[in-house]
């Protein structure tokens, strides 16, 4: 069995997968949104605090496979800096009172690993990438080849979501709030600008619209929150399937994923599978419990790390917060 760490971000979380079968045994996970919803995101300090206090719980509760255990896995990259120690930390601690070997996992390859939990892995395919700290295109061919093709200028699109929350006061995190106040909004009251139309680069931006956005909730009433959150999920959205459908014209999907937090959102998956009916491409989701960050998507990586022997040495294995693939 290999134990996997997570604490790249505010959820607390600890997983027990068999390497044999990639069963997931045990999955747990602590979130911190009470506790950052006050202050409208997260408290980088107040989250390493809490990883603090959680993580050592959720070890406990998972002690009955502690002697099973043949690696320690732990998101070292990338995230907030404060957040990765405390898992890289603990990861350490077990790896040397265990004498087992330690994986350090990418988070956006756990990402695109929750794909595949309690699965086989599924290559080559073309990943949309969208959370809190990221939006990205990535072309994957295996474990070890994966290219980012796309990404945001600025804002991410799941970042976007939780600044437009903010501006309603509707708490933290900001997507399922947004999300939940569109369904009764009207989509097209609101005429935002697509981002970067007139721009032929694909990549994304939402900081143009995110302003936007605050015009209008400045000039509007809670009366207007609905139809403003609404038209902003649209043009969010509109602006994902606007560039990726440019993307598609010389690199169209066979196999087409949606990984991260954010796509989790209903909406956006319902567009995205109307965008791809042209090119019969097939969509692949992770189960909505495995969307948000988790410690079942950094497992099933280090499976595949540990069957090709990638370790890493405990004084060499360092956090990097601004990492990428």
């Amino acid at each position: 069995m290999i134990l996997s760490i997570e604490s790249s971000c505010d959820d607390s979380a600890v997983a027990i997968t068999q390497i044999a079968t990639k069963k997931l045994l045990f999955h747990k996970k602590i979130s911190q949104e009470l506790a950052h919803s006050i202050y409208g995101g997260v408290v980088p300090e107040l989250a390493s605090r809490l990883h603090a206090e959680a993580l050592p719980k959720i070890l406990e509760s998972a002690k009955e496979y502690i002697l099973h255990v043949k690696a320690i896995a732990v998101t070292n990259e990338p995230g907030l800096s404060v957040t990765l120690v405390e898992g890289v930390t603990m990861a350490k601690a077990l790896s040397v009172a265990l004498s087992v070997p330690l994986i350090g996992v990418n988070h956006l390859k756990g990402h695109i690993y929750s794909l595949f939990i309690e699965k086989e892995a599924l290559f080559p395919m073309t990943v949309l990438l969208v959370s809190g700290g990221h939006t990205q295109v990535i072309e994957a061919k295996s474990l070890q080849q994966m290219h980012t093709v796309a990404s945001t200028m600025d804002d991410s699109f799941g970042e976007s979501f939780d600044k437009v929350a903010k501006m309603m006061n509707l708490g933290y995190p900001g997507g399922p709030a947004i999300e939940k106040l569109a369904k009764n909004g009207d989509r097209l009251r609101y005429k935002f600008t697509l981002p970067l139309l007139q721009n032929k680069k694909i990549a994304f931006s939402y900081s143009g619209l995110k302003n936007a956005v605050r015009l209008a909730v400045e000039a509007g009433s809670e009366d207007d929150y609905a139809d403003i959150a609404a038209s902003f999920e649209h043009i969010a959205t509109k602006h994902l399937i606007y560039k990726l459908g440019k993307y598609f014209q010389n690199t169209p999907p066979k196999r087409f994923a949606i990984v991260g937090g954010a796509s989790a959102n209903l909406y956006l998956r319902s567009q995205v599978k109307e965008m791809l009916k042209p090119y019969d491409a097939k969509l692949i989701l992770a189960p909505l419990e495995f969307c948000s960050d988790n410690a079942a998507m950094i497992g099933r990586v280090a499976v595949e790390m540990y069957e090709k022997r990638l370790f890493s040495e405990i004084d060499s294995l360092h956090v990097n917060p601004r990492s990428s693939l």
